[in-house]
């Protein structure tokens, strides 16, 4: 499951660090659970589509490590993206 263009742009819009922001860590991860979540959908109702299980799972684990690349640099930073976003951190 892709995000459209503007969906793109409204996560960008509202996770920059600066005006030209457009992969940072912080909009990395949220494009990633919005990704998530997207494919949760999908596979709610399509339980034997594996493939896009496996997917799912990869995008997990990335997030994963993200978020622990976000919490070392800044334990701040990382609970407002998790409160932003609405994970469980």
């Amino acid at each position: 499951m892709s995000l459209g263009t503007a969906e793109k742009q409204k996560l960008i819009d509202t996770h920059q660090v600066h005006p030209t922001d457009t992969g940072s860590v912080e909009i990395q991860v949220a494009m990633l659970s919005k990704r998530i979540s997207k494919l949760s959908d999908h596979l709610q109702g399509n339980i034997h589509d594996f493939s896009s299980r496996q997917g799912l799972l990869k995008m997990i684990g990335k997030r994963k490590r993200l978020l622990s690349y976000i919490k070392d640099k800044n334990v701040q930073k990382y609970q407002e993206l998790v409160k932003k976003i609405g994970i469980r951190g």
